[in-house]
């Protein structure tokens, strides 16, 4: 019954879900890779009953673990009184208002309003529409360039897609939006270079992850950011933080901007605050901007999304929020990111393959090359294959090809030794097996 179900299933898959960056391609010759049916822990089962570890925390977002059964029950209650009211024209609800309450009290320095969003895309296109709109009220309409760093991933709507500096999201569509810029990952100097030569009464806001997710896990060097704080103080240029894959815990602190001792103008968010959950994103901007908008905004303020706000996903922020405080899980991402880069650095001593490794908390990254002196990679990337052999062996991990060849970690922040052990123990069968059918082979 299983077989005749899944066959039944991969084809409606296939005529009928377009997914979401996926190989079309391969969804039509092999239909989905896997259809997942529970999750507990860090764990995942498929239809069939294979179970996986989640080493991504499905999209860098599931925090506090599969199969949270009071998440479910607070959803329950409060779909049972309001599951869902507008909050245009300022009306509002107790969830929303606790929630975005909540979040200011844990946000770094005078971050202090919060704007609701569905995710992390729609959080960032916000952060965009917000500043540059706030220098339309403070008279100086012709700050509309939004710098943002190479390698950089901000969503896929139209606005976080030109803030992306990794170009291939960019070409997916042939409507480029005008107003974007990039800069060099690590240099400060180049950010000022560019700000000078765009003339810095042009420059809306400067826009950048703590922690580059897609492109690879890159940490930033340790003064970068308080550099870049000072440059967009000098020019008076607006500083966005992209907290949506780090915030809420995943760095090993509640915000990943934190390890840099640096507050930024606006924190945009989602994944972790609900743990995908729920749908729910948002922007946290500071007090001063706040306090500008009141005094100089007229009138209705010309963006909103119809779940901005929404009662049920607020309430599931608000006990997902409750359990990663309760059960310590920040403390829990820092210790178990330590003992991640221990596993990742004697696996490192072992495969001459492996090239730099690094973590910060629970998101870590481990680069494959051909050669540890020069970079040079392999003919044949090596990541695709190797997870795909890490799935076989139940453990789901991803890879970023952009120009490298990384697989990258972000396994849920309940992560405990034990399952760190094993997740090493599978890594360290598919090096030996990748060793031994590819490496040899090719060298």
């Amino acid at each position: 019954m299983t077989i005749q179900l899944k066959e039944t299933l991969k084809v409606l898959d296939q005529k009928h879900f377009l997914h979401p960056t996926s190989s079309i391609e391969q969804q039509q010759a092999d239909g989905p890779a896997a259809i997942f049916t529970e999750g507990e822990g860090i764990y995942l089962k498929d239809m069939e009953g294979n179970v996986y570890i989640d080493g991504m925390s499905s999209l860098w977002n599931v925090n506090v673990g599969h199969g949270r059964e009071e998440i479910a029950e607070a959803a329950k209650e409060q779909m049972g009184k309001l599951a869902f009211s507008s909050c245009f024209a300022t009306f509002s609800n107790e969830p929303a208002i606790r929630l975005a309450s909540k979040i200011a009290s844990m946000a770094p320095g005078n971050l202090n309003t919060v704007f609701f969003t569905s995710g992390g895309s729609e959080s960032n296109d916000t952060a965009i529409k917000l500043a540059r709109h706030y220098w339309v009220l403070k008279g100086q309409p012709q700050r509309q360039t939004i710098i943002s760093r190479t390698q950089s991933y901000h969503g896929v709507a139209m606005g976080a897609t030109n803030a992306t500096g990794l170009k291939a999201f960019r070409d997916f569509t042939n409507s480029h939006a005008p107003g974007f810029h990039y800069v060099y990952n690590q240099s400060a100097r180049n950010l000022r270079d560019t700000i000078e030569q765009l003339g810095p009464e042009t420059v809306a806001a400067f826009m950048s992850e703590p922690v580059q997710g897609a492109g690879g896990v890159n940490i930033a060097q340790e003064n970068y950011f308080k550099e870049v704080r000072e440059i967009c103080d000098e020019y008076g240029i607006l500083f966005i933080a992209d907290e949506v894959i780090t915030g809420f815990g995943r760095t090993g602190k509640l915000f990943g901007m934190q390890h840099y001792d640096v507050v930024p103008d606006m924190i945009t968010f989602a994944k972790g605050v609900s743990s995908g959950y729920a749908q729910l994103g948002g922007v946290i901007i500071s007090e001063n901007i706040h306090l500008d908008l009141c005094e100089l905004s007229k009138g209705t303020l010309m963006h909103g999304y119809t779940y901005s706000g929404h009662a049920v996903a607020c309430a599931v922020g608000l006990k997902n929020i409750e359990i990663i405080e309760r059960e310590n899980l920040v403390e829990n991402a820092a210790k178990m990111g330590e003992a991640m880069l221990e596993g990742f650095r004697v696996l490192q001593d072992k495969y001459s393959f492996i090239g730099r490794v690094r973590t910060l908390g629970l998101l870590g990254a481990i680069e494959l090359v051909k050669s540890r002196e020069t970079g040079e990679l392999f003919d044949t990337l090596l990541s695709p294959i190797f997870v795909q052999e890490t799935m076989k062996r139940g453990l789901i991990l991803r890879t970023v090809t952009y120009e490298q060849d990384t697989i990258v970690f972000a396994p849920p922040l309940i992560l405990s030794q034990a399952e760190l052990n094993e997740m090493l123990r599978i890594l360290d069968e598919t090096f030996e097996f990748v060793r031994k059918n590819i490496v040899e082979k090719e060298g």
